[in-house]
């Protein structure tokens, strides 16, 4: 298989003989409203152009409509004819925006030859969980193919833990920018929890993204690293890719 993180959590998917994109977030720079008061978002630009992320691709999944992991350019340059798959809560809003082939995933879904599960997300604590909405993960997995499991937008749980100790992925990819919201309450991973991950995981390579792209996220590339470093997680057991980097598995 084949991933190319695009910037943030974007990515762009070749797996079991076909090509999507997971959270198209394609706007330009500065093109959208501040998280954190610190500066507009995206800080950086696509390593591509915009159309580049989406061509050829035959199916778009979004884990939720946050703004940063479904905008107003996707919305814009995806066929509205193109397969989404998506949480069952986020239908109608997909349908109002003009999205015709919608396949919502509550449980399990097959989409052609790739059984793809949900997993429930905790996109917070508190009351900011409660703002922040629902979230989710997938877990991947085809014939002569790594399973693999896109744990999302969330902070580590027993159900992430439960996750990987029952499908044992041989690929993890973990948000780990350490995103604050509110009151300094975490929203998705920063470097103590995926570490969680990789010894929740030990025979997996975890695969870091959503990171240095927008101005609430708080853990950077050399931090994770480093961390990942002094508490003897091997380099080649976690990856942490640059925006337009392709790892072929």
């Amino acid at each position: 298989m084949q991933i190319q993180l695009i910037r943030s959590a974007t990515s762009r998917i070749e797996y079991a003989g076909r090509t999507f994109v997971i959270d198209p977030y394609l706007a330009a720079k500065h093109a959208t409203p501040s998280h954190a008061g610190a500066s507009p978002n995206p800080l950086v630009d696509l390593p591509c152009a915009p159309e580049a992320v989406i061509d050829g691709i035959e199916m778009a999944l979004v884990s939720h409509l946050h703004s940063d992991h479904f905008d107003r350019a996707a919305r814009r340059l995806l066929p509205k004819e193109l397969p989404v798959l998506c949480q069952p809560g986020d239908t109608a809003a997909l349908g109002l925006q003009g999205f015709g082939n919608l396949l919502p995933v509550d449980d399990v879904r097959t989409w052609r030859g790739i059984r793809i599960r949900r997993v429930a997300g905790q996109h917070g604590s508190g009351e900011v969980l409660r703002e922040m909405g629902e979230a989710s993960g997938f877990v991947f997995q085809a014939r002569e193919a790594p399973t693999v499991y896109w744990v999302g937008d969330t902070v580590w749980t027993e159900v992430v833990a439960d996750t990987l100790h029952l499908y044992r992925p041989e690929i993890v990819i973990t948000h780990s920018g350490g995103a604050m919201w509110g009151d300094h309450v975490l929203i998705i991973m920063d470097a103590a929890q995926t570490v969680e991950v990789c010894r929740g995981a030990p025979e997996s390579i975890v695969v870091a993204v959503h990171m240095e792209s927008l101005d609430h996220l708080t853990v950077s590339r050399r931090e994770l690293r480093a961390y990942a470093s002094s508490h003897g997680i091997e380099a080649g057991r976690r990856l942490i890719l640059q925006d337009g980097e392709v790892l072929m598995l």
